[in-house]
């Protein structure tokens, strides 16, 4: 792998196992790790070595194929009653991001439609698929780019949360792509990077990768936000999503949410960037979403010290909900969508 935010892959796939930059070790390090397993791959998710819900998908993918590629080659329903057993396995690694559960349901899909092939065969057309995922991603991704930087004004200072770069996706990112396409056009003055509590994936993250592009930007804590709107120093707020519902509600980090109703009471513009396969059809709102509660030691320490006192209980939760009516647009690869959400997303998708 090579180490340029808009190059670079964050999952790799080699012929025989899955390489992978586990994120943990950014920015410290740039370490290359492999899996070869499905227990690895979800260990791997569950822990955000890999991370982003594209690129959680990506993995998710091939993670199927590994899982499946040495079964023994019987009948198609033993067969296939693995598959989902993995599947199924690999979903509950991380239930918020849609993505993981829509490239697995592809991959099952594409088995089923195909049991007359014998299982060597089906095992290369889980892999192959795997494949096509993780390129669309890719072509997506960039023209989510090319897309959304059409809203972006001259000398713009855009604020963002997370990470939605490469490391996010299977090249370019989502809301990042929008920034890089934007700055190759010459038209950004300052990114504004929320550190992200509490995984600082900001902070770790998307500062490496602006860095790495020659980006200017500043680190701020994310309870600057507001003082910097107030202010008058933000343009627009652009993040990326982990799962969009029928009616346009979305899911993403944590924090998203607090944006959206303090760009709403500046008048600043609030984007989503996603890829079609981030909207969830089968969801009619927001309510309808898992959101996913992760360990309560994740706020009581900074890294390994402990910050607060013993025995005491924590609130974690990994996303949260920002209602549609606060979404200016959602950027994808078909283009730039505007309200009502639900009438366009049922035009989009037949």
């Amino acid at each position: 792998m090579s180490f340029t935010a808009s190059t670079f892959q964050s999952v790799e796939w080699t012929g025989d196992d899955i390489r992978i930059i586990d994120q943990t070790f950014l920015p410290q390090k740039e370490v290359i790790i492999s899996l070869t397993s499905v227990g690895q791959v979800w260990d791997a998710i569950k822990k955000l070595k890999v991370r982003g819900a594209p690129a959680i998908g990506i993995a998710g993918a091939y993670g199927l194929y590994l899982g499946v590629r040495d079964l023994h080659e019987g009948v198609f329903g033993t067969f296939y009653k693995e598959c989902e057993r993995v599947a199924d396995y690999l979903n509950s690694s991380r239930p918020t991001a849609v993505n993981l559960s829509w490239a697995l349901k592809r991959i099952l899909g594409i088995i089923y439609s195909q049991k007359e092939k014998p299982i060597s065969e089906l095992k290369k057309l889980a892999l192959q698929t795997a494949i096509n995922i993780h390129e669309e991603d890719r072509r997506l991704c960039k023209a989510i780019g090319e897309n959304g930087a059409e809203r972006v004004p001259p000398n713009a200072r855009i604020l963002t949360h997370c990470n939605t770069g490469s490391l996010a996706t299977g090249q370019y990112g989502t809301a990042f792509s929008v920034i890089l396409h934007a700055h190759k056009q010459k038209k950004i003055k300052n990114v504004w990077v929320d550190e992200t509590r509490p995984l600082l994936q900001g902070a770790r993250l998307t500062t490496w990768e602006l860095q790495k592009e020659e980006i200017p930007f500043t680190l701020n804590i994310d309870s600057a936000a507001a003082f910097l709107m107030q202010k008058g120093e933000v343009d627009l707020v652009i993040t990326g999503a982990d799962r969009i519902t029928r009616n346009g509600d979305t899911a993403n980090k944590i924090g998203t949410y607090s944006l959206a109703v303090l760009a709403n009471a500046h008048d600043i513009p609030f984007y989503i960037a996603a890829p079609y396969s981030t909207i969830d059809m089968h969801l009619e709102n927001g309510s309808d979403i898992e959101i996913e509660q992760r360990e309560e030691d994740e706020i009581t320490h900074f890294g390994s010290k402990r910050t607060a006192p013993k025995h005491i209980s924590a609130y974690n939760p990994a996303f949260d909900i920002t209602p549609n009516r606060l979404i200016s647009a959602i950027i994808t690869e078909k283009g730039v969508i505007e309200p009502d959400y639900r009438e366009k997303f049922e035009k989009l998708f037949g």
